[in-house]
């Protein structure tokens, strides 16, 4: 049971270049706490003991594993691995400890254990402690005395499930899979054309069937749940597959150990290949929950999901995720924080698809998978945007022709491939003409009022800036912008001081409410009717966030326009189990899909500032609406 471990760095290097395509000097430096120049001897060590069955080559910073002799190299990567300081990691000594467990006919003595393992009598209990608080969680436990021996206890599934998620690379670094399996494996994901990851994780579970079934541990009666994925049609890929490996190994395989490595087939990620997807058969029962999930977050966002293009593949998503919920297969994301910080709104729609799904079926979804569901309520919102995002623009440029070429290579590299871009001398930029354009850049201020945003730049310009100013300008005829300001806030342009209110820490968030709509009305922002819609709105939930933030929302029929008011409590009320101290009013017009975008901009900046406590705290403290407008300010990055 050999590893690769943090105080072996040759093998930790050969472990970062096997699992990821490029990697930089800098960033393998500050990972194993050494120099650059470090590194780079490690490298060029690594590179004369590999000696050409494999490279780690270098171009520009970045270096990238190459194997030209997968036998050969693999031999060398085991030697490279050994090592006597093995057991000097706490994580290692615990996965030791627990494949000893695992695999142990009778109970295990702790000083033999100690012994075997060349460690101190105390050093071993303080890790038999973490691993058998960690294999709680598991439903197993370590029973036993240290010195009447002790004996793991639990289910095989459990066993197996901690084995998959917390020690496989440990145990199973070295086991043997002879070639005719390893082939096998390979001939069925080839004809399948299902993906590489899909088959390292079905290899992954094929060893450890075979290991705990050839030693004698099998898995035993399953779940009628489980029991019915035998009438699946990936089923017969799977049983073949198994039953040719059966007769290689001259022994056979029950249906309660197929049954278990078919499940990283019914749970693995959504493939990438459409004709890899379509190999596996879709539960049609996807439909009808996708179809809840988009008339959910309509309900309860006034947003309207489009799939587009990636429809099919939400609904394979969908059914490997829920397959993977049901049968405990845990699916890490190691850009959770990052999907949830960058896509704010897009975690907020996966949130509300957590629910539904919950609902339908029972299951509780995991942070890791709302991130996967995010990702793709991310791409949905970004091409549903892109489907309406046709902006005419004219750039008016006052030098020559070469000039105006420059200008038109730096705006085609922040224009999306919607946009239409006329490039105008001066004297063609009349009024009438500007007024036929969405938006007008100009290197020089114009005559006469075109009626459309302009924005002013320089012949050299900075392009992020100027990038900024052209997504505020897509929001001008819903906003009426006065200015394309630097600041990232759209929101402010819907404010006006009647739309400000300091409401009394002593009212309910109802009567705040109340007096909030009821200025609205008065001021022809919204109908008679729009308070009781709201309240309905609310009976069916509210959208307060964990962070003091309200969001209610309702249909008004009084305009065309989305109407936001802003109401704040000097110091937090409670409601019900939140506290809170911002209110977020917003009034939607009946047909707010037809302003989506600036919906979705709202949204995010709302969610934006749930996620910010100085700028919560900020907006919540201001006494006037000057002061709200000061904080409500964030300069364009």
């Amino acid at each position: 049971m050999k590893s690769l471990f943090s105080d072996n760095r040759p093998a930790v290097l050969l472990q970062q270049f096997r699992s990821a395509q490029s990697l930089s000097v800098n960033s393998l430096a500050s990972r194993l706490q050494v120099s650059d120049r470090t590194i780079r001897n490690d490298i060029k060590q690594l590179n004369e003991t590999l000696d050409g069955s494999a490279l780690i080559d270098g171009q520009k910073g970045q270096y990238t594993l190459r194997v030209f002799d997968p036998v050969r190299f693999q031999k060398l990567v085991d030697e490279i691995s050994e090592t006597d300081d093995f057991l000097n990691s706490p994580r290692n000594r615990m996965d030791y400890m627990f494949g000893r467990l695992m695999r142990a006919d009778a109970p295990l003595l702790t000083d033999d254990l100690a012994y075997e393992m060349s460690i101190g009598r105390t050093t071993l209990i303080g890790d038999l402690k973490k691993l058998r608080a960690e294999v709680e969680s598991y439903h197993l436990n370590i029973q036993g005395k240290t010195n009447q021996g002790l004996t793991l206890c639990g289910a095989e599934t459990d066993i197996r499930r901690y084995v998959l998620e917390m020690s496989f690379d440990v145990i199973y670094q070295s086991y043997p899979l002879d070639q005719e399996i390893e082939d096998i494996i390979s001939r069925m994901f080839k004809d399948y054309k299902l993906e590489r990851k899909a088959q390292e994780n079905f290899r992954r579970f094929v060893i450890l069937m075979l290991d705990r079934f050839l030693t004698g541990h099998f898995i035993g009666q399953l779940t009628d749940r489980a029991y019915n994925l035998s009438a699946r049609a990936e089923f017969s890929m799977v049983s073949d597959v198994m039953d040719q490996i059966s007769r290689s190994l001259y022994t056979e395989l029950p249906v309660e150990e197929k049954l278990f490595v078919m499940m990283p087939i019914i749970g693995m990620r959504t493939p990438a290949d459409i004709e890899g997807m379509r190999s596996i058969e879709l539960d049609e029962s996807m439909r009808p929950l996708t179809k809840k999930i988009r008339e959910r977050i309509r309900e309860e966002m006034n947003l309207t999901v489009r799939p587009g293009d990636f429809k099919e593949s939400f609904l394979y998503h969908l059914m490997f995720m829920i397959n993977r919920m049901r049968f405990g297969i845990r699916l890490p994301n190691p850009l959770q924080q990052e999907v949830a910080e960058k896509y704010p709104l897009a975690w907020q729609m996966a949130g509300i698809a957590a629910d539904v799904i919950a609902e339908e079926y029972n299951l509780p979804i995991t942070r890791d998978e709302q991130a996967y569901l995010a990702t793709y309520f991310g791409v949905f919102l970004a091409e549903s945007q892109m489907e309406r995002e046709h902006f005419r623009i004219a750039a008016v440029y006052t030098t020559g022709r070469v000039t105006a070429r420059l200008i038109e290579m730096q705006l085609s590299r922040i224009l999306t491939a919607k946009d239409e871009l006329t490039m105008l001398a001066l004297e063609e930029a009349v009024p009438e003409r500007l007024a036929a354009f969405d938006l007008v850049i100009s290197t020089q201020d114009l005559e006469g009022d075109c009626g459309r945003p302009v924005i002013r730049i320089n012949e050299i310009f900075n392009e992020q800036e100027v990038r900024r100013k052209i997504d505020k300008a897509r929001y001008w005829d819903e906003l009426d912008v006065p200015a394309l300001d630097s600041n990232w806030f759209v929101m402010a342009g819907l404010l006006d001081r009647d739309q400000f209110f300091v409401l009394e820490t002593e009212q309910t968030y109802e009567e705040a409410l109340h007096l909030m709509v009821d200025s609205l009305c008065v001021r022809g922002l919204v109908d008679e009717g729009f308070e009781a819609r709201l309240e309905e709105r609310e009976k069916k939930g509210t959208m307060v966030f964990d962070n003091a933030i309200a969001l209610p929302h309702a249909i008004q029929y009084a305009g065309d326009r989305i109407v936001l008011a802003i109401g704040v409590f000097p110091k937090p009320i409670q409601n019900g189990a939140h506290e809170i101290s911002i209110i977020f009013l917003l009034a939607l017009p009946e047909h707010v899909e037809e302003e989506d975008n600036l919906l979705i901009r709202l949204y995010d900046e709302i969610i934006v500032i749930s996620q910010d406590k100085e700028l919560r705290d900020s907006i919540a403290s201001a006494v006037t609406y000057q002061q709200m407008r000061q904080a409500l300010y964030r300069q364009m990055e």
